[in-house]
């Protein structure tokens, strides 16, 4: 509904610095500060002054200022009153999908359990994944989505949601198509050793901290190399424009039209399922405990 480099902007105005909005968007500081430059840029304005008590909005940065309230008070009236029309005829779910968070999985299940929610309708709500915003989008559970289906064994994304297993993924390797392990059917430990292993640091989950641990104590001939803490498809680009190896999931193969996905002889799985509101609504909650009776069964 507006440009969302704004949200950087009022809450950098707000807080009255870097930092502190930082902590409120799930951001860096330095995130927030590339987002208010890029602004600035688009906008050609000095929209901010830094000083050492902190920051200060210029002339044009107070007008800017005012005028974004002003769209985000109309944006959140617009999205209101078009909620409140759609709630006039049906009930609806909100499902969020991306390219490396598909909604599919969430899809085939609603196609069994839909009858049991007469009146509502799925609406899927498209996002991006970006490495310095998904957390974000997590958080905007019960609000922008009801439900995501995704990957997860994320320490930070679990303390905005709860999370619902429905299987596991297994761990694989990715290379460009021209890589000389690229015609492989699938691979050994060994046949990674001399490679760089792209994969995120340690720290935020449990999984990814295990296979950190144990390359590098049994198999040091290969050289980790950190990602951003979350995948987005600068990864999957760097990966397919070098020769390093990226450590991915055999859902994501088709991520990236240049890149193979190879499975390896190791037992390295992660869990996926529904993530939903940490605070969920009566309807949501129900379909929730629907999928673990179904699941039981």
């Amino acid at each position: 509904m507006y440009n969302p480099l704004l949200t950087a902007f009022v809450c950098a105005a707000d807080c009255g610095s870097f930092t502190k909005a930082a902590e409120k968007l799930y951001l860096s500081p330095t995130a927030v500060m590339k987002q208010i430059n890029t602004l600035e840029s688009h906008l050609q304005l000095q929209l901010i002054s830094r000083t050492n008590q902190g920051i200060r909005l210029t002339p044009a940065g107070e007008s800017i200022y005012a005028d974004a309230k002003f769209l985000f008070d109309y944006s959140a009236r617009a999205v209101r009153r078009a909620r409140q029309r759609m709630s006039d005829y049906e009930k609806t779910f909100c499902v969020g999908t991306s390219i490396l968070n598909p909604c599919k999985p969430f899809v085939d299940l609603w196609s069994r359990l839909s009858a049991h929610f007469p009146g509502y309708r799925l609406n899927i709500v498209p996002f991006e994944d970006e490495h310095t915003t998904i957390l974000q989008e997590i958080s905007a559970l019960g609000e922008k989505f009801d439900f995501l289906v995704g990957v997860c064994d994320s320490a930070k994304w679990l303390l905005h949601c709860h999370f619902l297993q429905l299987g596991t993924y297994r761990k694989c390797v990715a290379v460009r198509t021209g890589h000389p392990l690229a015609s492989r059917e699938r691979l050994t430990i060994s046949d990674l050793y001399g490679q760089n292993l792209m994969m995120v640091p340690r720290g935020d989950s449990a999984i990814n901290d295990k296979i950190h641990h144990d390359l590098e104590v049994c198999h040091p001939q290969i050289h980790i190399i950190d990602t951003p803490q979350y995948y987005d498809m600068s990864v999957f680009n760097h990966c397919a424009q070098t020769d390093d190896v990226l450590l991915t999931i055999e859902c994501w193969r088709d991520v990236h039209p240049l890149l193979v996905t190879i499975p390896v002889d190791w037992d390295y799985t992660i869990p996926y399922g529904i993530l939903y509101d940490v605070h969920p609504p009566e309807d949501v909650m129900e379909l929730i405990e629907l999928v673990k009776a179904q699941m039981q069964q």
